[in-house]
């Protein structure tokens, strides 16, 4: 006799709201996380600020811990924060005061413009919170830094809500936004002006690899098309922009607020935060009585409290994380590039990603978050995090030379090029090889593209 089981297991996937923000914390610049502590402040009555830095946290605590006892509804001792454990400030020196006066200030944000749209979609909670994860992850230059998958396997949701939601985003402004290859954008950009069904779309689309190789004549020749319907769909494709933000939200508009200091004192470098403008916050107690069980508030009103107690505790957990995650990267990059802090930017080493995630044990994708967009101050200058991190190109000299080193080579080549006839990437390859730089005629295309310079058919000059 068989027994029939109608119970059917099904998974269903949900979004941590802890997950979440403490993801949105670490890829915020610190200009983002203060005002969005500010509004916090505001919108939560379980957070305060405190305004003088010099309390005596010993006193205070254990006044704290006495009371917490008293209490029957909660455990409030669960949401005690020690000072320090706390969200601290750290007195700056004048100089660094003084070092960061000047800087530039933003004129339009490209994160705040995709985080507007996104607030005017009909969407759940769970895929708004997918939507400012995406947006979270899109480069200054409107290309997405993460695959679909990497996100799926961070939220643990399943990847087409993910794509689905970035389809959504692909339609923002601007343009092409949130695309993860050329490819992609060019034909957002061309679906974008109703072009989906023309030569121009298909060109794209099927040979672009080709077009970026071949003259307009040996294309015609190749896909058996006449000359000037090639030559047509050509121009129509060099009037699009090769980055989705080309001319928007200029980078050099942008304020270069470190995140963080790097100090030398002796031999040491140590890091820390720059939290001279970041509010200190810790868990407003004045509200504890209104939840007893003994309390004469209403249900709704011990429900409210306790809702956002949650809330301040996780904010106040993801910014302790933050800080700890940024300042340990750090750190694992000082011990990494040692003789760059000691000697200059001459001595700047070949260092990858997955090298610091393997030393911290955490996923390459955190280590993207710390260093994109955030910049630290040091005794050489201030630097965008991710700057420290370059691959290897070996020499003839058995030297290894850093990825951004020849990067920076191919651009002074190519800037040295006469407009009229402007070098090939076969050229490039091959000037870099007599140099006796060792790398393959696809990476520099790749890493001209990269560089957001197109190729040498389009920089063609004609009198």
């Amino acid at each position: 006799m068989k027994l029939g089981l109608g119970l059917q297991l099904k998974l269903k996937q949900t979004l941590a709201p802890q997950l979440i923000q403490s993801l949105k914390m670490l890829q915020m610049p610190i200009l983002k996380l203060e005002q969005t502590l500010r509004h916090e402040l505001v919108t939560n009555p379980l957070l305060e600020e405190v305004e003088d830095v010099d309390d005596s946290p010993a006193e205070e605590t254990e006044t704290e811990e006495t009371e917490v006892k008293e209490d029957e509804g909660v455990d409030w001792d669960e949401y005690l924060f020690e000072e320090d454990e706390g969200y601290k400030v750290r007195e700056q020196k004048e100089s660094h005061e003084d070092g960061l006066e000047g800087l530039a200030t933003r004129q339009e944000n490209l994160y705040d413009h995709l985080s507007e749209q996104l607030s005017f979609l009909k969407l759940s909670d769970e895929d708004h919170l997918i939507g400012e994860y995406i947006i979270g992850n899109i480069n200054p230059d409107g290309y997405l830094s993460i695959s679909v998958a990497e996100m799926a396997a961070e939220l643990s949701v399943e990847e087409s809500r993910i794509d689905a939601v970035l389809k959504m985003i692909q339609r923002f402004d601007p343009t092409g936004v949130g695309s993860r290859t050329l490819r992609e954008s060019l034909l957002l950009q061309l679906r974008e002006r109703g072009q989906e069904n023309t030569f121009a779309y298909r060109l794209v689309d099927e040979h672009l690899v080709e077009l970026e190789k071949k003259s307009t004549l040996q294309l015609s020749k190749i896909m058996k098309v006449p000359f000037d319907k090639i030559q047509k769909a050509v121009e129509i494709i060099k009037s699009l922009s090769p980055t989705p933000t080309y001319g928007r939200f200029d980078t050099a508009a942008m304020p270069v607020v470190p995140d963080l200091i790097v100090e030398r004192y002796g031999d040491e470098f140590v890091v820390f935060h720059n939290d001279r403008n970041i509010p200190r916050l810790r868990i407003n107690t004045n509200y504890k009585d209104l939840i007893k069980k003994n309390n004469k508030s209403s249900k709704d009103t011990r429900d409210y409290i306790k809702q956002k107690l949650e809330q301040a505790r996780w904010l106040l957990n993801s910014i302790n994380q933050r800080r700890s995650t940024m300042i340990r990267v750090m750190e694992s990059i000082i011990e990494e590039q040692l003789e760059f802090f000691n000697k200059g930017s001459a001595y700047l080493k070949p260092l990858i990603m997955e090298d610091i995630a393997k030393k911290l044990d955490m996923n390459v994708a955190t280590i993207s978050r710390v260093s994109n967009g955030k910049y630290v101050q040091t005794p050489l200058g201030v630097y965008e995090i991710k700057y420290f991190f370059n691959s290897g190109i070996s020499r003839d000299n058995g030297e290894d030379m850093s990825k951004r080193s020849v990067k920076q080579h191919i651009e002074e080549i190519i800037k040295k090029e006469n407009p009229e006839k402007p070098y090939s990437d076969q050229e490039i390859y091959r000037m870099l090889n007599e140099e006796g730089i060792k790398l393959a005629r696809r990476t520099v295309t790749k890493y001209r593209e990269e560089l957001k310079i197109k190729p040498a058919r389009f920089r063609k000059r004609v009198n």
